[in-house]
């Protein structure tokens, strides 16, 4: 009986300094374990959730050419926005998580993501085709290298409406349809 009264003690304490913490702190700590290091404490930013631009919205993407505005992503766009920060920030981002990117690297210089002048144009399976097969396979930069055989079909496909959700500029998907000659 005396463990379990040190027990809820200890709980209800740790519970009202998590409750006092994060009412008086606008960037509360983040208590975070990582392999060998054992546990590390950091200030890490919160999203307050009237940042959030929309009701339902995965995930935001702050824009790259606006920083003050947020770019709600549904749920594929939210997985291809995790896709690209493991596989693709490296080359085809300025800057990336833990500093600048490598992109300035190589030769020729690669796209940004988002750049929607390059890749508006660009149907999604031939986006998809250049992930997966790499670039010397389509006649691109052979420094892009083949991601068929490392990332799904599911995982390319949101990499791709990743891009055209933080297109600029913005992306708009055609109708299909051909239009008709005025003339005729």
């Amino acid at each position: 009986m005396k463990y379990l009264l040190i027990f809820f003690s200890v709980t209800v304490g740790c519970l009202g300094i998590a409750a006092y913490v994060m009412k008086h702190y606008t960037n509360p700590p983040c208590w975070c374990w990582s392999r060998g290091q054992g546990m590390i404490v950091t200030s890490v930013p919160h999203l307050v959730s009237s940042q959030y631009t929309s009701f339902g919205s995965y995930g935001t993407e702050t824009d790259w050419n606006d920083p003050q505005r947020i770019i709600p992503l549904n749920y594929s766009e939210t997985e291809g926005k995790l896709v690209f920060y493991q596989q693709c920030v490296w080359c085809h981002a300025d800057a990336t998580p833990a500093g600048p990117s490598n992109r300035s690297n190589v030769t020729p210089t690669p796209p940004l993501m988002n750049d929607g002048t390059m890749f508006n144009g660009m149907s999604d399976a031939y986006l998809q085709q250049i992930i997966a097969a790499g670039g010397r396979a389509m006649g691109k930069s052979a420094m892009m290298p083949p991601y068929g055989k490392s990332l799904t079909p599911s995982e390319i496909r949101n990499v791709v409406a990743y891009m055209r959700a933080i297109a600029a500029p913005a992306y708009r998907r055609s109708s299909g349809r051909i239009p008709k000659n005025r003339g005729d």
